[in-house]
């Protein structure tokens, strides 16, 4: 039986979102992957120097994160912070049509993202 003073408490965060990016979220998620957990001081060495076209948007929406946590009630600089949460959602579809052979058409589906990011203060080691 668990109450209210066993569960522990929950570390306060900063957010960012970005909506309608056009890369699809299947591409963006392998580099939101590779900065999920890391220092904000970390995760932006390696956004800068991947080859991914998606990195340049997470790397803009992990310093808007930054931002609202140093402007915010937190108070934190990067330094003091980490990528505590970073998910990519499917955003709507614009549907396009390619002709092909015998007077058809084919659906082309360009997909968009929803990326959100947040960041909390790194905790300190007991």
């Amino acid at each position: 039986m668990t109450t209210e003073t066993d569960t522990p408490e929950e570390a306060p965060r900063a957010r960012a979102r970005t909506k309608h990016v056009r890369t699809a979220p299947q591409k963006m998620r392998i580099v939101a992957d590779l900065v999920r957990g890391m220092p904000v001081v970390e995760a932006r060495r390696i956004l800068d120097f991947s080859p991914k076209a998606s990195a340049g948007t997470i790397r803009k929406t992990i310093d808007s994160a930054v931002a609202n946590s140093e402007n915010g009630e937190l108070g934190l600089t990067a330094e003091e912070l980490y990528v505590d949460r970073i998910f990519v959602d499917e955003g709507p579809m614009l549907k396009r049509w390619m002709p092909r052979a015998r007077g058809r058409a084919t659906r082309i589906r360009k997909r968009t993202s929803h990326l959100t990011v947040e960041v909390a203060e790194i905790p300190e080691e007991v």
